[in-house]
């Protein structure tokens, strides 16, 4: 049954399909710096600036993997932003079927933590999926959905993510929360609040206009965006099947 395969039995499958230590990537994907490396990348779930606090499973290397319509698609936003100063930047792209299944877990273990909180700052981490921030089964899985942001590049964008630094949350300003190199959006990235929702009304004009010129540059390429997420896109009827693959090192 596509796409709803147990996991166990999908492992099975993809070890008959890709050979271990495989250096190309299964099916229709690329990395997307070979279409555009000009597209930043700031790949969240490979590291540990994330809701859950560390990397996840299956992401073996921080890179934004697409099919290669995904990929297209997005150089053609790339080059209609880039004469403006502007740039793409990608947070998530393809996101492996076992990384869902930890969200999943972590979201259940009844463990309430600093970085969780970061994230979720009047949400129990256990009505995310309920509410729809996070989905059992997720359209980033079938390489037809995207997570990402936009840049200034005149701007200051040096600021790094300090691990030990105590943070406000993902709704406070941008001076507060944590930094992430890109434009103000009026929260951070994976905000599960109703300040994320892409057309919430206690916004800057500045930052309204920052969602807005997101939105249009990616509809004019096809992608919907989803509500409750300003960073999250998708394309429509690009696919079903879900991949359990790991996002390997590009060589």
């Amino acid at each position: 049954m596509a796409g709803r395969c147990p996991l166990r039995y999908a492992l099975i499958l993809l070890a008959a399909i890709v050979p271990a230590g495989a250096a190309a990537l299964p099916f229709d994907f690329v990395y997307l710096r070979d279409i555009d490396p000009t597209i930043l990348q700031d790949i969240r779930y490979a590291g540990s600036n994330n809701f859950v606090g560390r990397p996840l499973p299956g992401y073996e290397a921080a890179e934004c993997v697409v099919t290669r319509d995904v990929g297209r698609r997005l150089q053609a936003a790339q080059a209609e932003l880039r004469p403006r100063g502007l740039s793409l930047k990608m947070l998530d792209c393809y996101r492996p079927v076992r990384a869902v299944a930890e969200m999943l877990a972590w979201s259940q273990d009844g463990v309430e933590t600093t970085a969780g909180r970061r994230y979720t700052p009047r949400i129990a981490k256990q009505d995310l999926f309920r509410l729809g921030y996070i989905a059992v089964r997720s359209s980033h899985s079938t390489g037809a959905a995207l997570d990402l942001t936009l840049v200034d590049l005149a701007a200051d964008n040096s600021a790094v993510f300090d691990p030990a630094k105590d943070y406000a949350d993902c709704t406070a300003p941008a001076a507060l929360r944590a930094p992430e190199g890109s434009v103000d959006m009026g929260t951070g990235y994976d905000c599960s609040d109703l300040k994320a929702h892409t057309a919430a009304q206690n916004l800057t004009p500045q930052q309204r206009r920052w969602r807005n010129e997101l939105v249009t540059v990616m509809a004019r390429q096809g992608f919907v965006n989803y509500a409750r997420e300003w960073w999250h896109f998708s394309l429509p009827g690009a696919g079903a099947t879900t991949y359990v693959f790991p996002i390997r090192p590009r060589r």
